[in-house]
């Protein structure tokens, strides 16, 4: 994705909601449809995004744990499952994992 198609997309968004776009991103039960739902960026604009905030080394082990993943993509998952987030997981404030 183009540096200026970036740029616009960070300009589009407050900080808070870019926050929330990389904690729903992290999650492994979140779907990207999920994203574009509340946000309206595609998943190639998501994964842009956590590119352009991340260090490249995370993004990649990011990356390479979402690619495939069948949680990631409504039309992949399970019929009957509803929720996005497991109760045990940890949250995500200003792109930092909290402790707990």
């Amino acid at each position: 994705m183009p540096v200026r198609k970036i740029a616009a997309l960070k300009s589009a968004l407050t900080l808070q909601e870019i926050d929330r776009i990389i904690q729903m991103a992290w999650e492994d039960r979140t779907p990207f449809d999920a994203i574009k739902m509340q946000f309206g960026i595609s998943e190639a604009e998501v994964i842009a995004l956590m590119k352009a905030e991340m260090r490249l080394q995370n993004w990649k082990k990011w990356r390479a744990r979402v690619q495939g993943r069948a949680t990631k993509h409504a039309a992949r998952r399970e019929e009957g499952v509803q929720r996005f987030k497991s109760k045990m997981q940890r949250t995500v404030t200003l792109n930092r994992i909290s402790k707990r």
